[in-house]
């Protein structure tokens, strides 16, 4: 009995000291915050704007900017090197596409039009659909996606890999000269975050003067009017936009459009979406049929074509679009007039249309269209 008690003890006495072993083999946990590498370059966020969406582990910095801002420009992400980002979204139409749909390598044509690209820092979703939870994800699938540069990153990095530049700009940008999927995403989302436009005449007049109904000075020689065309737009008995377009919330300036904005609807643009199910291809949700991401009306004077598919070309038809009131489809929103209850017609007249049109003008930002941090830094 004694020698069992013994060897029970002994076997007690093994067990402790190879518990000691591997405790102190244990890696220890990181909790340490991440690195950051290079100048740090916070962003300039505008007066009324919302709080950011940035990962804390990317940071904004000068170096990983300029490298973003070289790979969205650069046609060496593509399969035949013969797009890049920008090429789908110019920057003198708010980062979109001047074509009704946007073409990828060997001509391919997708089927959505490119969306505008501006004031990403402040969004959580992204891609007409919303697919997409982070500008770090969404960077990376024009890449791969086969109608557009239908190239793999394993191209894509040796590519960068043996050019004369980017390996110092990565070690700039990140600590170290290795190039990876990661960081070709991070960088690209730091410049795109960097997009923030907010200095229209909109901006000029209402956030300056502290009052969101301050009068536009007026041009005797327009047509229009843009302080009746701002009425308009916030009148639930005329334009009625601002369910899906709002300037402002609980009464507070929100840098003109961040209110339901960038919400998923179903706005009654075609009575079948069997090529394009919106929102619903991500969700599996029947609810989500037809639904697509509300961009901001911020520059929407040079944001044409219009709508997921590029199908309405200029200001005028969006405005005879929303005046005519969208196809009662099944799961059109109640914030659209669809046609059925108004006879196919809201019966806009001629000179609130002039007014509309002259209001959503004075949300263009001249100053973001033509920005030279914005622009390619191939091109001098």
């Amino acid at each position: 009995m004694r020698q069992k008690h013994s060897s029970i003890i002994w076997k007690l006495f093994l067990l402790a000291i190879l518990s000691i072993g591997l405790y102190q083999c244990k890696k220890p946990e990181d909790q340490s915050s991440p690195v950051m590498f290079g100048t740090p370059q916070p962003l300039e966020i505008p007066k009324g704007f919302p709080k950011t969406n940035i990962p804390a582990d990317n940071p904004q910095t000068v170096e990983g900017v300029e490298l973003g801002r070289h790979l969205f420009y650069d046609k060496k992400l593509s399969a035949d090197l013969s797009i890049s980002c920008a090429s789908c979204h110019e920057q003198f139409r708010a980062f979109s596409d001047v074509g009704q749909m946007s073409t990828g390598v060997n001509g391919k044509i997708g089927r959505r039009h490119a969306m505008v690209l501006f004031n990403l820092a402040f969004q959580k979703e992204f891609f007409w659909d919303g697919r997409a939870k982070s500008l770090e994800e969404q960077s990376l699938h024009p890449i791969k996606d086969p109608v557009e540069m239908d190239n793999t990153l394993t191209v894509v990095i040796s590519r960068l890999e043996a050019d004369s530049d980017y390996p110092s700009m990565f070690k700039a940008a990140f600590g170290d000269t290795k190039i990876n999927e990661e960081r070709i995403g991070k960088a690209i989302a730091q410049f795109e975050r960097t997009m923030i436009s907010a200095n229209s005449e909109f901006d000029r007049v209402k956030r300056i003067s502290g009052n969101i109904d301050a009068p536009y000075i007026e041009d005797p020689n327009t047509p229009g009017s843009k302080n009746k065309g701002f009425e308009f737009f916030n009148d639930l008995n005329g334009g009625d936009c601002l369910h899906c377009h709002s300037i402002q919330a609980d009464g507070a300036y929100m840098g003109g459009g961040f209110g339901t904005d960038l919400q998923f609807i179903n706005n009654g643009l075609k009575m079948d979406y069997t090529g394009d199910l919106g929102r619903m291809e991500a969700t599996d949700s029947l609810s989500d049929w037809g639904k697509f991401k509300v961009p901001s009306v911020r520059n929407v004077e040079w944001s044409f074509p219009y709508m997921h598919d590029g199908s309405i070309p200029n200001l005028d038809s969006l405005i005879g679009f929303y005046n005519f009131g969208g196809f009662d489809n099944g799961n059109t929103s109640s914030f659209m007039k669809f046609a059925p209850s108004h006879m196919g017609n809201r019966n806009f007249t001629k000179q609130e249309i002039l007014d509309l049109k002259e209001f959503l003008k004075t949300l263009t930002d001249y100053e973001f269209l033509e920005n030279p941090k914005f622009s390619d830094p191939f091109e001098k």
